[in-house]
């Protein structure tokens, strides 16, 4: 019988260290990912001060939404998000409200762009506001990035092999996914340049 309990105990080590290195990759994977979405929302700030400039040259009028733009840009820069911080949904939660202020305060120079004919021509704004869009996409893709491996570090650390030695090991709690913060998000919004 010793022998059986030996030969046991070196069949399943295989088994119990398959998730020695492969749930740290899926974990270090999925913090680079962090790190891109990070990146690109530091993309999205220091483009902000260069197009509000640009905006308060025409719209000088218009002062209380680049106020809002700046403010919201203000606040999201003020909450920080660390990769330890990734495994907790409520800090993950106020960074996700804090970007999604810049984003509702951003949308908010579209209406000033139809109302200011001159700025709608001027290459500088409409090079910003390209280069601002173009930001919104790569940060889309680098959240949808971010979640892929999320899923995959948490699929690893609660399938089995790699979820004994992701238990045993490195006692791995689940990350959080990015979600939309803002209620009906999935809904189109509705633009009026009428009122």
């Amino acid at each position: 019988m010793t022998n059986r309990a030996v030969a046991a105990a070196l069949m399943a080590l295989p088994l119990a260290a398959c998730g020695l290195n492969s749930v740290p990759t899926a974990e270090e994977t999925a913090k680079t990912r962090w790190a891109d979405v990070q990146n690109q929302y530091q993309r999205r700030a220091d483009l902000i001060p260069n197009l509000v400039s640009t905006v308060k040259g025409y719209a000088k009028q218009e002062s209380d939404v680049l106020t809002r733009v700046t403010e919201a840009r203000a606040n999201a820069g003020r909450v920080q998000l660390s990769a330890d911080d990734l495994k907790d949904p409520a800090k993950v939660q106020q960074y996700a409200n804090a970007q999604n202020g810049l984003s509702v305060a951003l949308t908010q120079l579209r209406p000033l762009q139809e109302a200011y004919p001159d700025l709608k021509s001027n290459a500088n704004f409409m090079a910003l506001q390209s280069q601002l869009e173009g930001t919104e996409n790569r940060i889309a893709i680098a959240r949808r990035d971010y979640n892929s491996a999320v899923q995959d570090y948490n699929t690893r650390i609660r399938t089995f092999p790699d979820a004994v030695g992701a238990k045993i090991f490195y006692g791995a709690k689940p990350m959080v996914p990015f979600q939309a913060t803002t209620p009906n998000a999935q809904t189109a919004p509705t633009v009026n340049f009428g009122a």
